[in-house]
């Protein structure tokens, strides 16, 4: 009988600048171990409503146009996540719920596959083309050049909201404490942040190498 893969839950916020780091890690990974790994993609409350969290965190700083500073200078010395030069300037979005909301949506009419590649095309849109993917019709339209309009009644009939508010209150049991974390070995390892590709490959091949009957040390 061939060895279970190892699961790994991914929590991401999607207007997070480091999962859009992360995210050529994570194909990497996905690549590199192929069906010996299952990565479930989950999202945080971190940019539920930006503006107020743009007046917690950054109105004494200088308010919005500070953190898009921040960010361009965050995403400088990663060449493989470029970002529009107007990001979080022109056309912020009001809140990341939404294009999370659609994300379960397409998952529960299709499958996660799908569901992950939609996420990936939404993150496109927002860091590479600064649209507003809080806009209900920014998303629709992207949606409808996917194909995924069978989507959409799971937006409606509230079911995608359900999806989320599980990943939602997931997080907060096991007190994810931002974006990106990965959960491995059962709960009992957490990777929080810019993680390099190196660290996530040895813990990953550490997890793969133990004995099933045995408790990580790591």
């Amino acid at each position: 009988m061939a060895d279970a893969p190892l699961h790994i839950d991914y929590y991401t916020d999607l207007l997070c600048i480091w999962a859009w780091i992360s995210q050529p890690r994570i194909n990497e990974l996905e690549q590199e171990y192929g069906n010996r790994i299952v990565i479930q993609h989950h999202y945080l409350n971190i940019f539920g409503n930006t503006e107020k969290k743009m007046q917690r965190q950054w109105d004494s700083k200088g308010g919005i146009q500070a953190f898009a500073k921040h960010v361009q200078a965050s995403a400088a010395d990663y060449e493989d996540s470029p970002i529009h030069p107007d990001l979080w300037l022109k056309n912020p979005p009001a809140t990341s719920a939404g294009a999370h909301q659609y994300i379960k949506a397409v998952e529960l009419a299709y499958d996660s596959e799908r569901a992950f590649n939609f996420a990936y095309r939404l993150r496109r849109a927002f860091f590479l083309e600064a649209l507003d993917i809080s806009s209900f019709d920014v998303l629709n339209n992207i949606l409808e050049e996917e194909k995924l309009n069978d989507a959409l009644v799971h937006i409606k009939n509230t079911s995608a909201l359900a999806e989320l508010m599980a990943d939602y209150n997931q997080a907060q049991l096991q007190n994810i404490k931002g974006s990106p974390s990965y959960i491995l070995n059962d709960g009992r390892q957490t990777l929080y942040g810019n993680v390099g590709y190196r660290v996530l490959r040895a813990n990953v091949e550490e997890l793969l190498r133990q004995p099933h009957n045995e408790a990580s040390w790591c």
